[in-house]
């Protein structure tokens, strides 16, 4: 069962699959990406004052791959990636190509890990159970890490995209044998039946400590060091958790600990490459349907993604395949500052990155889009509509003016006041302006007729934004003391004592009026620390 909070909109298809959503029960610890000096451009870095961010489209889901794919179209340098996977020195290199996904053109990244192309679980374990002389009577389903294991027997730990197993060590006692090495598979002819002793084991497998150690020594910055640890940690955890083990016993099989370190250190170099201050994502199309892995056949999303996926907005548009796999989920939760809908900025570029399958119908890529964060309208600024009134007073006497400003605000005016003018034959006279809500701008309109020496009255209709406000209260020695604080986002920018309640103070008690307002605002800033 999901424990989760319902979308605004349901996200549900005519299949009714699934729903829009956003996993709960943890919070999702993100970070800021830093950018590292020495290593990025200057033209990429950010510029001051104004955030930089990249907005992560996930409308076909992420997969490590896929990923890359969109950093190097946004111009992240492809022999930046190239050079990263050389320095990890763990037998793999990059393929980079253009392709067309439902007539998008992208850039699709393929790793190479011993001369074996990286390929979706499905479609990996399709090509080597193909060996087989009858799938349904003697299957061996396996993922990225090209684990071999009997159909018949009970698998301890579900492995994923590029997938972790307990070593044989944990299996003990559990009636099942550890994986065997790809070879194994492949070199067995058509219809062989696989007689071999269940009983010797296969240790093929990088705990975290080892990778740690080999992404430790990689020539790139210390912060692209700690994020591609911290997603490797991230996908052990989520492992460990669906399968009640501690983490240092999650094990990322050879080929598949290849796959994903390449995956993962290339996506934090190339994340930091894009001298963004922040990533930020939409709703992830998670898919739907079934996925075939290591240990057997499993919903989409599988337990792992889902694991990674708390707190983060979820659908699935009712394409019947996985489009998140563990490490895309893993990407999100380490990179990823916020989910949003598509924010407002000034776009510089943008970059489509394909995944392997191309959907009919469905354009299977995700999209990068980088540029300057433009500032949003906060939920805390009110915009209307008033009316002003403005009328030139130049034969007044200056005693009624005052007392019309009074009536003004007595009659409902939002505010009223004058500016001195140098009117016509040289004479000074008054402006006076008045602020009212609509409704009220024919009474005032005909105040100012009967109460004033002007003969016309000018009226216009002007749009104002206000900021959220709320009175607060102070007591201080000679008694209570409101004052209107006003604030953005929680922010306090504003605050004043009421200047009634200080009048008021200093007439009856007999007090210098300023030391009421100052007494008043010192209460209130001591009250703020």
């Amino acid at each position: 069962m999901i424990v989760a909070e319902g979308a605004q909109r349901s996200g549900l298809t005519e299949s009714a699959c699934f729903p829009m959503m956003k996993i709960s029960r943890r919070p999702l610890v993100v970070g800021r990406l830093k950018v590292d000096t020495k290593t990025t451009p200057k033209h990429q870095r950010p510029a001051t004052g104004l955030m930089r961010i990249a907005y992560l489209d996930c409308f076909s889901g992420l997969s490590g791959d896929m990923f890359l794919g969109a950093l190097v179209d946004a111009g992240v340098s492809p022999q930046l990636l190239e050079r990263t996977v050389a320095a990890l020195n763990i037998g793999a290199h990059l393929e980079i190509s253009r392709v067309t996904r439902n007539g998008i053109s992208a850039t699709k990244v393929d790793v190479y890990s011993n001369g074996e192309k990286d390929l979706p679980r499905e479609m990996h374990l399709n090509r080597h159970t193909s060996h087989s002389g009858d799938p349904d009577e003697h299957a061996h389903p396996h993922s990225h890490d090209r684990e071999y294991t009997h159909a018949h027997e009970p698998q301890p730990v579900a492995l994923l995209e590029h997938n972790y197993a307990l070593p044989s060590s944990a299996l003990s006692g559990a009636g099942v044998t550890s994986p065997q090495p790809a070879g194994h598979l492949e070199s067995a002819p058509r219809g062989h039946e696989h007689e071999h002793d269940h009983s010797h084991t296969h240790e093929h497998g990088r705990g975290l400590n080892e990778i740690r150690t080999i992404i430790g020594k990689v020539a790139i910055s210390g912060a692209a060091k700690q994020t591609a640890i911290a997603i490797f940690e991230a996908l052990g955890a989520a492992e460990a958790k669906i399968h009640d083990t501690d983490i240092e016993k999650i094990h990322f099989h050879e080929v598949g600990a290849v796959d994903a370190m390449v995956d993962i250190v290339c996506a934090a170099v190339g994340a930091e490459a894009l001298g963004v201050d922040e990533i930020v994502c939409s709703p992830l199309n998670v898919g739907g349907g079934t996925v075939k892995c290591a240990h057997g056949i499993l919903p989409v999303p599988a337990p792992a993604t889902l694991e990674l996926l708390r707190n983060a907005p979820v659908y699935s548009s009712g394409v019947q395949f996985e489009l998140v796999t563990p490490t895309g989920a893993a990407i999100v939760k380490k990179l990823v500052k916020r989910f949003t809908p598509f924010p407002r900025m000034k776009v510089e570029k943008t970059g489509y990155g394909a995944g392997t399958r191309d959907f009919a119908g469905h354009a299977n890529v995700v999209r990068l889009t980088v540029g300057e964060a433009q500032p949003e309208l906060s939920a805390d600024i009110t915009t209307d509509t008033i009316t002003v009134l403005e009328a030139n007073l130049d034969d007044l006497n200056p005693q009624v003016f005052g007392y019309v400003m009074d009536r003004l605000l007595e009659e409902g005016a939002l505010d009223a006041f004058g500016i001195p003018v140098q009117m016509k034959k040289n004479r000074p006279g008054m402006l006076l302006t008045v602020l009212c809500r609509a409704e009220d701008a024919s009474k005032l309109t005909h105040l100012i007729f009967t109460e004033t020496s002007t003969l016309g009255v000018r009226r216009r209709e002007e749009r104002r934004q206000t900021l959220a406000r709320e009175w607060v209260t102070v007591e201080t020695r000679w008694g209570d003391v409101r004052l209107k604080v006003a604030s953005i986002n929680g922010t306090v920018t504003n605050y004043a004592p009421e200047y009634e309640d200080c009048r008021r103070i200093a007439a009856d008690r007999r007090v210098p009026l300023k030391s009421v307002m100052q007494e008043a605002l010192q209460l209130y800033m001591n009250r703020q620390r």
